[in-house]
């Protein structure tokens, strides 16, 4: 099995600032891609940030400028350092990736989410 734990949220006042984590655990071959999604209450889910197994990211227009998506691939971990904290940025915060499997337990290409880590940000 696969398995995605995300920590690092809480309530911060706006203007404020997080570290969300994500680490990645179990027979993992490989990483590809490590995203961060959010959901606010009443809203779809949505893609804030997206970092590649070689470094390159890409940010959703609400984020950019304020968000960084960075990984180490080393611990299987991806972290979402969020500055300039808005209040319309409360939401759950998922982790998602596509991971290989290592060829034991797991055969294959997976895509698991973490359980999600709530971010709220007050006025």
């Amino acid at each position: 099995q696969v398995q995605l734990v995300e920590s690092g949220g809480g309530l911060v006042q706006a203007g404020g600032s997080l570290r969300l984590s994500c680490a990645a655990s179990g027979s993992i071959g490989s990483i590809n891609f490590m995203d961060w999604y959010r959901q606010a209450p009443g809203k779809q889910r949505e893609l804030v940030a997206t970092i590649t197994s070689g470094g390159s990211t890409n940010y959703a227009d609400s984020v950019k400028g304020r968000f960084t998506i960075s990984r180490d691939n080393d611990k299987n971990t991806v972290y979402l350092l969020m500055n300039s904290l808005k209040p319309e940025d409360t939401a759950v915060y998922y982790c998602h990736a596509e991971i290989r499997g290592d060829g034991t337990r797991v055969v294959g290409v997976l895509w698991p989410w973490g359980q999600g880590t709530q971010v709220i940000v007050s006025s």
